[in-house]
């Protein structure tokens, strides 16, 4: 009990002064890609192509899915991972500073960790496969374990990571072979509870492929955490720019191959499939720092400037747990066959449109509930299992 005492853990959230706002400004932005790639998804009872996207589409949705892959697919939850591992050392150091032993904080990111896995999990079978809530939490528990290691070693396992990436990124890009949705065979399901049992069959096939491509991403973040990159932006100004400008391009580049043949400009199978899609998949990692970086030099130039869209952003970046599920219920209810069945008749175009104006809704919901002085529910929920049982061994001591 006197350890308990004497090395306390802050359960509330960050002071607003305190926040740098890159990492929250990125959140609420990206998370419009993230909106866009994952309700591409739900397109189904069509031939499927590469990457499982729609082959039959119109000339406007050929161009869309072209745009997409070189700057949505594989180039947003890269950014995510990143920001992730950097708001790992975030809280780390706040808990130190608050008097917290190295040892009740690595308890304290395990339990967090935990409970990650679990929000997957139920959300996984409710809602969506693809979740990534799961593998952040796998995530989670792997960086614990390096988040004081030195650099070398950390840019190490990064880079052994990498390589495994590029492994399984070859598979990524794999066409059907009966030209139906088979990727994820739980959104093209009508009947739920069958869809059910498929996602969780999906689900954990995928999880730790999941983990491991969002290893390398979630280093470079600590890394980045440790020089303060995305709170000190004035001072890494240069480095900042030249991440963002030489990530987004190789981004670009790397992802155009597996891109035209998702648009059906050219065709490719077997190994230049493989190889495509294993550089887009790499080249993706470089796209999802350049976003960060972006986002920093962003925050640079805004200062302390904040109007109503800045707020209204920063407000979605601070409760992106909650919009990330908010989306899935959406899409569920509008795309899939057993709810408005909307999957098997809008194209790829059409759906993006609706992807980008469900985000544009969670925008305007969190800037409200940051306006009546909430923090958004998942994250409450989060914070609770997390923090609870230290705050009711502080109460026992007092």
């Amino acid at each position: 009990m006197v350890d308990t005492v004497r090395t306390p853990l802050a359960s509330g959230p960050t002071p607003e002064r305190e926040r740098a706002l890159a990492p929250d400004l990125a959140r609420g932005v990206m998370l419009a890609l993230i909106a866009v790639a994952n309700a591409a998804l739900y397109l189904h009872d069509r031939p499927a192509g590469v990457r499982g996207h729609v082959r039959d589409g119109s000339a406007l949705d050929r161009a869309w899915v072209l745009l997409q892959m070189t700057v949505v697919d594989g180039r947003a939850y890269p950014m995510f991972a990143a920001l992730f591992g950097y708001g790992m050392v975030q809280l780390a150091n706040r808990q130190l500073a608050l008097g917290a032993t190295p040892a009740r904080v690595r308890r304290l990111l395990r339990r967090r960790a935990l409970w990650l896995v679990c929000f997957g999990l139920v959300h996984a079978l409710l809602l969506f496969s693809g979740d990534i809530l799961g593998p952040y939490g796998l995530l989670a528990m792997l960086v614990t374990l390096l988040l004081v290691a030195p650099a070398r070693v950390l840019l190490g396992v990064a880079a052994a990571a990498l390589v495994l990436t590029a492994a399984i990124g070859a598979f990524v890009g794999f066409v059907p072979p009966d030209g139906e949705r088979v990727v994820m065979p739980s959104l093209a399901e009508s009947d739920p509870l069958t869809a059910t049992g498929l996602r969780l069959s999906e689900y954990s096939y995928s999880f730790v492929p999941g983990t491991v491509l969002l290893l390398t991403p979630a280093l470079l973040g600590v890394w980045a955490a440790r020089h303060r990159l995305l709170e000190e932006t004035d001072r890494h100004r240069t480095l900042l720019r030249r991440v963002c400008v030489v990530g987004l391009s190789t981004a670009v580049v790397g992802g155009l191959p597996l891109a035209l043949a998702a648009a059906q400009v050219w065709h490719l199978s077997g190994l230049g499939l493989a190889a495509a899609s294993s550089l887009h998949t790499v080249t993706g990692f470089a796209g999802g720092l350049g976003y960060a970086a972006l986002m920093g030099l962003v925050a640079n130039r805004l200062g302390t400037r904040r109007g109503p869209l800045v707020s209204a952003l920063v407000a979605c970046g601070r409760r992106s747990l909650t919009c990330y599920l908010a989306q899935s219920v959406v899409f569920v209810a509008l795309l899939a066959p057993y709810a408005g069945g909307l999957g098997a008749r809008l194209g790829s175009a059409q759906v993006a449109l609706v992807a980008l104006l469900t985000w544009a809704a969670t925008v305007v919901g969190a800037d409200l509930v940051r306006r009546a002085g909430h923090r958004g529910p998942a994250e409450v929920l989060l914070r609770r299992l997390t923090y609870g049982p230290e705050a009711l061994a502080r109460s026992r001591t007092t």
